[in-house]
């Protein structure tokens, strides 16, 4: 029996924390895609609010954290990932209510590639050029068409990527299990809430709150879950650089859902942010974090 477990093949941290990632960015941008239904009822911050709300009791009840699995330097940090957390959706929602999926995506990842520039060491920094490549033919800022308002939208939401790439790896570290997920989750609904509650409850109705439910669970129960694990098996510069697929997949989800065909120098975009993500997921496994399941 020794001898056939020895023969198995170990899968790399890197290739596990890959897959999570890229599990984790198909969920956001189906959610992304649905979440547009509720925009026109609730608007860009009311629909963040309610998967939010829903989301913050999930965690909750199927974690269950307790004051003891913290100290209180990872408590505060936890808090401040939960706040960051928040700021990221309301923003990103803000931006794609004013600018194509795929052009907001490619925007915020501005926020994860300058954390794996500032991170990275060795070849890993050849791969946030070429994303960055990428991410300009994705964008083609050049045109001058696109929203003021809805880019800064978005590039205020990438500065809160980076920051909670760093937070989420930092707080991951020293906290077993998922147990922060379970506390930032509830400081980002909160937040929400202060920002978007008071406008939203009057407009809420049993149907649209269903509908809310099923989304926090695609967006962000699911995907914030994966890309917790993801980052216990990933550098933050490998992270970063992989979450250059996301504008990828939301030009494959506007294509597949909303129908919006992307021209060649888009294609081109893309295959600049594959090869990226692929150079990052084979130079970027980092060692396990020895911290409790």
């Amino acid at each position: 029996m020794t001898a056939i477990a020895a023969k198995r093949p170990i899968i790399s941290p890197s290739r596990v924390g890959a897959s999570m990632a890229v599990v984790s960015m198909l969920c956001v941008q189906v959610g992304l895609a649905v979440a547009v239904s509720l925009v026109d009822d609730l608007g860009a911050a009311g629909t963040t609010w309610l998967r939010l709300a829903w989301a913050a009791p999930i965690l909750i009840v199927l974690i269950r954290p307790r004051p003891s699995d913290f100290s209180p330097a990872a408590f505060r940090a936890t808090v401040v990932l939960g706040i960051v957390t928040s700021g990221t959706a309301l923003f990103f929602m803000a931006a794609i209510a004013r600018l194509p999926l795929g052009t907001a995506s490619a925007l915020e990842f501005l926020g994860p590639l300058g954390v794996a520039v500032w991170r990275g060491h060795g070849g890993v920094k050849v791969w946030p050029v070429i994303a960055a490549i990428g991410v300009a033919c994705l964008t083609q800022p050049w045109t001058g068409a696109a929203d003021a308002l809805g880019v800064a939208f978005a590039l205020a939401a990438g500065v809160c990527w980076g920051v909670y790439i760093v937070l989420t790896q930092h707080v991951g570290d020293e906290v077993a299990g998922l147990k922060s997920l379970a506390v930032s989750m509830p400081v980002a609904a909160l937040t929400a809430t202060v920002v978007a509650g008071p406008s939203t409850f009057g407009r809420l109705t049993p149907e649209l709150a269903l509908i809310g439910l099923g989304l926090a669970i695609l967006l962000p129960v699911v995907p914030f879950t994966l890309e917790f694990l993801a980052l216990r098996r990933l550098t933050a510069a490998a992270f970063g650089t992989l979450m250059s697929l996301e504008p990828a997949f939301a030009l494959l989800i506007g294509l597949v859902v909303l129908g919006q065909r992307p021209d060649a120098l888009a294609v081109f975009g893309i295959a600049c942010v594959v090869v990226a993500g692929i150079g990052a997921e084979r130079t970027g496994g980092r060692e396990v974090a020895r911290v409790p399941a």
